[in-house]
């Protein structure tokens, strides 16, 4: 159905809003209310972190008596199912709301259409789709959770403009300028988890922890590791709460790797390395919702060759290194330029002294 100028407006804060809650609100989605009455805000709020009131209820709070008759422009469909809080659509029928237009359906089973038509049955105006694709965008990691039962997966990468990501003796700090690096890390800062693989702790011992921007909490720390070759002194592991993932068993290592805090996952593939599909199931189960990986080409060719990749966010400093270097990707070599594969330019800008690429696989969803 069209919507109003003031419906877009009013949607367009509540989107804002909800992007408060890009490093807090995992595993839940990011969403924001506006409470308007006679085309005037009374109340806003937004969800900060799971377990706290969502933003209906902050916004209702906030709003007493002035809700009754409003109108609630929330981002996502308001929940009608008992999870770490009540459910919401209670919460708006109870204060009286006259009208609730949400950006989007919530994508989780468990509501799915429910909340808006519990909303309806009683007496209330609901309906969905203003700026829907801003908010799903706001939660690409929690639909895709709900729709294909793994994260979404980022994957960052450094690179100079011939596409080398390191010179032939592996040093690569620092490409990119102060800049792309502090944009990388509130990258990092929204995302569940960082991700790298074996290669990359060996070549440049990372701490992979949010360090350049304010962080509320740090994300799960992973390390794909098929031969659980670790050593129990990298910066990875340090202060605990990583996760090592194999292909092969190694009972006294997991021992030496679980005495640091960290947490050993034996999932092997066909090929004797990590099942990489298998993996992000396992990470959709412990409702990982974003999967932000900083890895060298062997691990970024393996998730794009199984169609695990869904974004490149690539940063391009403006030098050159030469032919004996790393690429960016390990993957096989094509005969047609017919077999090459397309990205969706999303978004092009400048960091800095360096470009920022933001840009999706084209992989069946």
């Amino acid at each position: 159905m069209p919507y109003s100028p003031a419906d877009q407006d009013f949607m367009a804060r509540a989107l804002k809003l909800a992007e408060r809650g890009l490093a807090t609100t995992m595993p839940n989605p990011r969403v924001g209310c506006v409470l308007v009455r006679d085309g005037a805000v009374v109340a806003e709020g937004w969800h900060e972190r799971a377990g706290e009131a969502h933003a209906e209820i902050v916004a209702l709070r906030a709003a007493g008596e002035a809700a009754r008759g409003a109108v609630a422009y929330v981002t996502l469909e308001p929940c009608c199912h008992h999870g770490r809080t009540p459910p919401c659509v209670d919460a708006l029928i109870d204060a009286g709301i006259a009208r609730v237009v949400a950006a989007m359906k919530d994508p989780n089973p468990l509501v799915s259409g429910a909340g808006l038509a519990k909303l309806q049955a009683a007496g209330i105006a609901a309906e969905a789709g203003v700026s829907e694709e801003k908010a799903r965008e706001i939660n690409i990691g929690f639909v895709t959770r709900m729709q294909r039962g793994r994260p979404w997966v980022r994957l960052k990468i450094a690179a100079t403009l011939d596409g080398k990501t390191a010179l032939a003796n592996g040093a690569s700090q620092w490409i990119t300028g102060p800049e792309a690096r502090v944009d990388g890390h509130a990258w990092r800062a929204r995302a569940c988890a960082i991700l790298t693989g074996i290669g990359t702790v060996r070549a440049d011992d990372p701490h992979l922890t949010v360090r350049e921007v304010a962080a509320p909490r740090q994300p799960l720390r992973i390390v794909v590791d098929s031969g659980m070759s670790i050593g129990p002194q990298a910066k990875v592991l340090a202060g605990g709460g990583a996760l090592v993932v194999a292909a092969r068993e190694n009972a006294v290592k997991a021992a030496t790797l679980r005495a640091t805090g960290s947490e050993t996952l034996l999932i092997p593939g066909a090929d004797g390395r990590v099942d990489l599909a298998a993996l992000m199931r396992e990470l959709g189960e412990r409702a990982l919702n974003e999967v932000h990986v900083e890895a060298g080409p062997i691990l970024n060719g393996a998730l794009l060759r199984e169609g695990l990749a869904d974004e490149v966010l690539l940063y391009l400093a403006p030098s050159l290194i030469g032919n004996r270097a790393y690429g960016m990707f390990d993957l096989p070599e094509l005969s047609s330029l017919a077999q090459r594969r397309a990205l969706d330019l999303r978004d092009v800008r400048r960091i800095g002294a360096d470009l920022r690429i933001l840009a999706r696989t084209l992989h069946p969803q």
